[in-house]
């Protein structure tokens, strides 16, 4: 019960015995007038599942309550009792009834269905929506999950920066922070001199929090972020937006093995959780979006992670005699079509696939002994194909230079970031979870931007 009296409707009818003076506040979904009797349909976003309120004429303004348009906010107060209707075990005979704000008709969800294209043009809305409020309470449980496994883990969870003169990636896709006026930019030398921004140099909003974790994990041994980001690349894919959350764990004295063995933990984990603790959100995903979900997420719950380097990837692959769109060579980065085939041709299965060439992974891999490939990892599953990637860290001060002068990365830009290895270097592992990807994938949403409260694409930051 709140501390107005509410009770929500989720525990209204989780109920185990009828009540008297019970109070409801909610949002229409529906409203339908009988002969002498009317009902509506109530939800709070409590719970997928509305609560039908039976209103006789002896309920004051009862004209007046059967006027109100779906969309519209109630206050209810009445009795719970069992519903003689099919599907419903629980029903609110209503004493009395106010009117908190009333909708009119341009109210943009009267209609039962619609599509998610429209839907994202009213954002602001579609919470209301069945989709969109499992959606987001499953986004929010399991936020609840990650946090609860690290910790139990002993992990510490760091805050790593939002802004930040650290390209992580060192792609150069970040959206610029600057306060320069851009109709007088200072220039030295016909460049920008970033020495007179309000940082005193570039900087740019953070496109991971891995190298600021890696100092916290030389610290505190096993630590975790989970924030924001931001890819200022110009892509319209389905997989792709301009901000999202990421999942970044990084150990100390971990290498590759263990940080697998976190990552299969990690997803098993999360399954479970949302299998035990949304299930009437994932009944409705299983029914409505993506027939078979319960299945596969049960099946990764319980399945035996394989594992197998890139080199022999690209051996199977090469042989198995399949007419992929993308060539197979080794050297070249995996598409989804080789990913899809390994798990569910060849694995049946998650595998992680280990050791890539050095030349398509990030410049702070550790580099294997043979000098052609790094320890990295990234996890494959059926239907998807990559959905984490990882690696052990490249812990050498002299190597860890060297490949940043290969990758074309000024060694004194990270100075700090070469400390770390100066001074108590260790082995240490880590790998970096999309968490709107993870969504898209227990839900069986089929777009990133229905899965992120209000997307940020290109060309779209209205709301």
């Amino acid at each position: 019960m709140k501390a107005d009296g509410r009770t929500r409707i989720k525990a209204a009818l989780a109920a185990t015995a009828p009540q008297e003076g019970l109070l409801v506040k909610g949002w229409v979904r529906t409203v339908r007038r009988g002969k002498g009797v009317g009902f509506i349909a109530l939800n709070d976003g409590s719970c997928l599942t509305s609560i039908q309120v039976v209103l006789d004429p002896l309920v004051p303004n009862f004209d007046e309550i059967l006027k109100v348009k779906t969309g519209g906010c109630l206050s209810v107060s009445g009795a719970l009792v069992e519903s003689p209707a099919k599907g419903q075990k629980w029903e609110i005979q209503a004493r009395q009834v106010r009117i908190i704000g009333d909708a009119d008709e341009a109210y943009p969800l009267q209609k039962k269905r619609h599509t998610f294209e429209y839907l994202r043009t009213v954002a602001h809305l579609r919470p209301r929506s069945n989709t969109f409020g499992a959606v987001f309470r499953m986004r929010s449980a399991l936020s609840h999950a990650i946090h609860r496994f690290f910790q139990e883990c002993g992990f510490l969870y760091v805050h790593t920066p939002i802004i930040t003169a650290s390209d992580c990636e060192g792609a150069g896709e970040m959206f610029r922070v600057t306060m320069l006026d851009a109709a007088r930019p200072p220039l030295t030398n016909g460049e920008l001199d970033w020495t007179q921004d309000f940082f005193g140099e570039k900087t740019g909003l953070t496109v991971s929090g891995q190298l600021q974790g890696e100092a916290f994990a030389a610290a505190f041994s096993d630590i975790y972020t989970f924030g924001p980001t931001f890819r200022a690349d110009n892509s319209n894919t389905s997989r792709h937006a301009a901000e999202f959350w990421m999942i970044e764990p990084e150990m100390a004295f971990a290498d590759l093995a263990d940080d697998c063995k976190l990552a299969e933990e990690f997803l098993k984990h999360i399954c479970r959780y949302a299998l035990e603790h949304c299930a009437e959100d994932i009944a409705f995903f299983n029914e409505r979006i993506e027939p078979g979900l319960i299945d596969k997420l049960e099946g990764l719950a319980r399945a035996k992670f394989q594992t197998m380097t890139y080199t022999e990837a690209v051996r199977i692959l090469d042989a198995c005699g399949e007419a992929f769109e993308f060539p197979v060579a080794w050297g070249n980065d995996l598409q989804s079509e080789h990913e899809r085939y390994l798990t569910e041709r060849v694995v049946g299965g998650p595998v992680f696939v280990i050791d890539y060439p050095a030349s398509i992974k990030a410049f702070y891999m550790r580099l294997n002994d043979d000098g052609r490939t790094v320890a990295a990892m990234d996890l494959l599953v059926p239907r998807v194909g990559e959905i984490m990637g990882g690696s052990q860290r490249e812990d050498r001060h002299d190597v860890l230079r060297q490949r940043m002068r290969q990758s074309r990365i000024d060694p004194k830009s990270l100075w700090w970031f070469l400390d770390i290895r100066r001074w108590g270097t260790c082995p240490h592992s880590g790998f970096g979870l999309g968490f709107e990807r993870f969504l898209m994938y227990i839900t069986g949403m089929q777009n990133i931007r229905d899965v992120i409260p209000f997307p940020r694409t290109p060309g779209n930051a209205h709301f």
